[in-house]
């Protein structure tokens, strides 16, 4: 396994594992995929013929048009190499954002966010520094969505203002994202492009293959990206499930297909890289709320998951159904997603099972489901604030049964104990187990698709650098080669072609912190005030000079927040007041009167006065009005 994070710029060549170097002319495979070869035995470029008849029937804002011409001449070998380069999603959980780019092209696969460290005091979102995609704003051809979830298309509202290109993705994507959009006045403004599982979409020097997965939410795609040098197959997130509640199962036999192709690298999810075997499949999840309703018939019962699992809402409001139970359904997102799902055909509900939250009192205890947000213990979630006895329109009693249908996220597990120990106290029995499956693709899996795709270069994406080592090792154990895989940084380029590949620098990239309206206005020194305060508090000493004479005529006064309670503490404050009056003194007998000198020196004397008395250094603020 090779670390790149040293921006080692020798060139690799290492053997090609599974790799044949030529791709054979590609066959039609269904009624809804074709295309014809463009290319010689090197250069496959799929994506015309009878594709754009079946574009144009597509609800959204017009058809998927073959937008890319010819890279290279037949017969001729590429002469430029392709790049890799990740501007977000590595060495984290979140912020997944990835640039290709031949010659004068660029395709951005997914635009996500990440939410706050505990250390981000006041941030709502975090969002990727798109500065290349802005200094190369004529070659990005457009963005290509995996799947719908926040950590995938969270960041485009945001995005877009800068880098405005056509968004492509599948239709329950697509209607997420519409969402987002409208909440942003952005919907006239983007162009959204539909495109079915097995089409093709041309995008400058790149065709894209949008491939059947599955994953915690439905609609998701793995990418087979082709470009002149080669296929590079993009498994966005995934498992393999092969009884997924809706839809089909993942699309093995086209990772087969591509593999015997020859594909030149593999990105694939390393989210659950560490885990042995293999995921459960999501049905499983039904079988264990039969039992809970079953063993709580007569209790209230809450569940909470994530918004945006389809496929368990869709399995709760079978089995309330089943059970003779009407639903409920709390929280902005989960009401937004459940409201799109169901319109376009991805939620099937009963008739007379939905009812509004305003009508749960109406009923008794034993015929309600309520579907809740908050099961990552968001301080602001529906569940938090039933748990915090804040939540205006329901109330926690002893004989409810809420269930967590879902697992912390890595940093959360804090925040959910705190909910789950609020609602223990409140005599609510809480259920935190065996009632989720992960959406991610455990190492069976991941093996799975090593053996079909049969790379030559593997990329570990989508974790901490944990999880992308757990996959190198997986990786290695197949027989690719050590120096053919790459664990990236973000920012770092990584160019490849059929015969070698190499990181060969880095481009600017960090995180972009959104507060309220602002965009990029709250840095490193704001946050660091924002610790400051959090932790010592602040004092501010206000005093009048007069202008020319610097003589005092009122003051000082002294204000303090989350430093010392005033009433209790008015020896320290009279002090503190003595040691800014000498310091005022010590100013007038040296002549200092420039203003901006003489706040520093009360504001050093004020902090080596509060730091003997206290070992407290709170955040000083001179203030000085002019009379």
């Amino acid at each position: 396994m090779n670390n790149e994070n040293s921006n080692n710029n020798n060139t690799r060549s290492g053997s090609q594992t599974g790799y044949t170097g030529n791709y054979r002319k590609q066959t039609t495979r269904s009624k809804n995929y074709s295309y014809n070869n463009k290319y010689n035995s090197r250069q496959t470029k799929p994506g015309n013929g009878k594709y754009q008849d079946r574009q144009s029937r597509q609800p959204f804002k017009g058809p998927v048009k073959n937008m890319g011409k010819s890279p290279v001449r037949r017969g001729r070998r590429p002469s430029s190499k392709l790049k890799i380069i990740p501007l977000g999603g590595l060495e984290q959980i979140g912020m997944n954002i990835t640039a290709f780019e031949y010659e004068d092209s660029i395709v951005v696969v997914d635009c996500g966010l990440s939410f706050p460290e505990d250390d981000m005091l006041g941030i709502d979102l975090v969002i990727p520094d798109v500065t290349y995609l802005k200094e190369n704003i004529s070659k990005v051809k457009g963005f290509v969505i995996t799947h719908g979830h926040e950590d995938h298309i969270g960041a485009l509202p945001y995005i877009l203002k800068d880098v405005n290109v056509p968004i492509y993705s599948t239709k329950l994507t697509l209607g997420l994202i519409s969402n987002k959009l409208k909440e942003h006045n952005l919907t006239r403004s983007t162009k959204l492009k539909e495109v079915k599982h097995g089409q093709v979409i041309n995008l400058g020097d790149f065709s894209i293959e949008f491939i059947k997965t599955n994953h915690s939410i439905q609609d998701a795609s793995a990418l087979a990206i082709y470009s002149p040098v080669g296929i590079v197959v993009h498994t966005g997130d995934f498992k393999v499930d092969y009884t997924p509640v809706f839809g089909d199962a993942i699309d093995l036999q086209r990772f087969a297909e591509i593999g015997r192709k020859g594909v030149l690298a593999l990105m694939c999810d390393s989210t659950n890289a560490e885990r042995p075997g293999f995921t459960m499949s999501e049905r499983t999840v039904g079988k264990v709320f039969d039992n809970l309703f079953n063993e709580y018939k007569t209790s209230r019962i809450i569940i909470a998951t994530f918004a945006s699992n389809v496929d368990r809402v869709q399995q709760i409001i079978d089995t309330a159904y089943r059970f003779g139970r009407k639903v409920a359904v709390e929280g902005r997102s989960m009401v937004n997603i459940i409201a799109t799902a169901s319109e376009l055909g991805y939620l099937r509900i009963p008739d007379q099972t939905l009812i509004d939250i305003d009508q749960v009192k109406n009923y008794p205890d034993e015929q309600v489901v309520l579907i809740t947000t908050g099961s990552q213990g968001e301080s602001m979630a529906a569940l938090s604030r039933m748990a915090a006895s804040i939540h205006k329109k329901i109330t926690i009693k002893p004989n409810d049964t809420i269930i967590f249908s879902s697992n912390p996220i890595p940093g959360n597990e804090k925040a959910v104990s705190k909910v789950i120990n609020e609602l223990s106290m409140k005599g609510a029995k809480v259920i935190f187990q065996d009632a989720h499956v992960s959406g991610h693709a455990c190492q069976e899996e991941i093996k799975l698709i090593y053996s079909l795709v049969k790379p030559k270069y593997a990329v570990p994406i989508h974790g901490e650098y944990r999880h992308l080592t757990a996959q190198a090792h997986v990786a290695e154990g197949l027989g690719i080669p050590k120096e053919n895989i790459y664990i990236l940084s973000s920012g770092n380029v990584l160019e490849m072609d059929g015969q070698s590949a190499e990181v060969t620098g880095s481009v600017h990239t960090g995180a972009i912190l959104v507060d309220g309206l602002g965009v990029g206005d709250v840095g490193n020194i704001v946050l660091r005030d924002r610790q400051h305060l959090a932790e010592d508090g602040i004092m501010i000493v206000v005093m009048t000079l007069e202008r020319h004479s610097n003589v005092v005529l009122a003051g000082p006064d002294i204000v303090s927040r989350g430093f010392v309670y005033v009433r209790e503490s008015e020896d320290l404050m009279d002090h503190a007041r003595e040691v800014v009056e000498n310091a005022l003194d010590s100013c007038l007998d040296r002549n200092i009167t420039d203003w901006g000198k003489i706040k520093l020196v009360v504001k050093d004397a004020v902090g080596d006065y509060l730091w003997k008395r206290t070992k407290r250094r709170p955040m000083i603020l001179p203030i000085i009005m002019e009379a």
